[in-house]
């Protein structure tokens, strides 16, 4: 065989053996990669566990926000009385920030009015003739005003925002199985009620507040 002809055949083997090296190491990575992922049939316990469950969330927050408020609660006549003395001072002293207004925890007792959509106005005794108190019972809890009422729930804790929104929603709903689902909402006009709950700060002569416990006596 001459040395042109041998160079020839080296060649057109070295041409044959790339392609076979990069198919072999491609299939190394495919084997290494395939070892180092795990198969997790869906609807497994594993396939779950992170997943984020707003019912389960709202069932386990809404109590440790009820008893945050109870012990922070302000009676609305010396609320009121703050606020239309100092309305930055009382947001600071009584509430947490919330945006476009602080989330501040209120208690009163009251003769409930007429009632719209599940709100009702609370009749309170002690407070300016001019401030509207109402509260709402459902079947609609609308507001975050339960998920910021603590401050140590933020955007920060969630995957995205509609976890964040989401969290919110589950803990009104927590909140009406564990306090309104006894309640007759329907029929609360005339009857006196014990309030304990929330508002954001928006307008200060009308609370909307969302209770954390509601007895009618």
């Amino acid at each position: 065989m001459s040395s042109q002809t041998a160079t020839r055949s080296a060649g057109r083997l070295r041409r044959k053996r790339g392609p076979l090296i990069a198919a072999g190491v491609a299939i190394v990575v495919a084997i290494a990669m395939a070892m180092d992922v795990t198969v997790v049939p869906i609807g497994s316990e594993s396939s779950q566990s992170d997943q984020f469950s707003p019912e389960q969330y709202g069932a386990e927050q809404f109590p440790l926000i009820r008893d945050n408020v109870e012990k922070r609660a302000v009676p609305a006549e010396k609320l009121s009385e703050a606020l239309a003395e100092d309305r930055n001072a009382a947001g600071e002293q009584y509430g947490v920030p919330g945006g476009i207004g602080p989330i501040l925890p209120v208690r009163f007792t009251g003769e409930v009015g007429e009632g719209k959509s599940g709100i009702y106005t609370v009749n309170v005794e002690g407070v300016p003739q001019e401030l509207t108190i109402r509260v709402q019972t459902g079947p609609a809890i609308n507001g975050t005003a339960l998920r910021d009422a603590t401050g140590d729930i933020d955007f920060g804790q969630f995957t995205n925002q509609i976890e964040y929104q989401n969290a919110g929603a589950a803990i009104n709903d927590a909140m009406k199985k564990q306090v309104l689902a006894d309640v007759d909402t329907d029929n609360l006009s005339g009857k006196t009620v014990s309030v304990v709950g929330v508002f954001q700060l928006i307008n200060p002569k009308n609370w909307l507040v969302t209770p954390v416990r509601l007895e009618v006596q």
